[in-house]
């Protein structure tokens, strides 16, 4: 039984606003294949719709997909799901079906169809490609709006995230196939302006 709820989507900002890494995920209605990267890139950068943006080389397989489908969706690995992130991230899926490979359950997003991840991982979502701008067509950053978000009930609580069980961590890339985890939570309370 899966333990992802709905993420109400003016908190979805919160599932990328500190800096994990990130699986992006795609589907290609041409050729019918899927296909996931990792990738250390990624923020929110509107609340009202919710609208993120990724980086992915114009080069990448999965650039080519997610701009002739124009939709692609985003993971959030835990820590356990450590070697699939550096796995997919370290290999293009031109040839082979990366979650095939590896061993990756994918379950459908539930309205674009995406295959998202939930074993292993804290949290995905599905977003529709932005139109590209005059000057967004220089650069290898895609902007998403997101259309559903969900998260693991026991790491996402109340619209944040609760970093309690090492288990439930997020990952952050520090290069080379080394990655720290999300660490200790800090509460710091309002100090009155002088």
């Amino acid at each position: 039984m899966s333990r992802f709820r709905p993420v109400e989507l003016h908190h979805a900002s919160r599932l990328l606003n500190h800096g994990p890494t990130i699986l992006i995920t795609s589907y290609d209605d041409e050729t019918k294949r899927r296909n996931v990267m990792a990738a250390a890139w990624s923020m929110p950068v509107e609340f009202e719709p919710p609208r993120i943006a990724i980086v992915v080389d114009k080069n990448a397989w999965s650039r080519e997909i997610i701009e002739r489908n124009g939709t692609f969706g985003i993971v959030v690995p835990g820590v356990a799901a450590a070697n699939w992130t550096y796995a997919v991230g370290s290999i293009s899926g031109r040839e082979e079906d990366k979650f095939n490979a590896y061993g990756i359950p994918v379950i459908n997003g539930p309205v674009l169809g995406l295959p998202v991840v939930e074993e292993k991982c804290l949290a995905w979502m599905e977003c529709r490609l932005l139109p590209a701008t005059a000057a967004a067509s220089h650069y290898d950053t895609l902007f998403g709006e997101v259309v559903s978000a969900a998260a693991d009930e026991r790491a996402f609580v109340a619209g944040r995230w609760q970093f309690d069980d090492d288990k439930r961590n997020t990952l952050h890339h520090l290069g080379a196939g080394t990655f720290v985890a999300s660490g200790k939570q800090i509460r710091v309370p309002l100090i009155d302006a002088q």
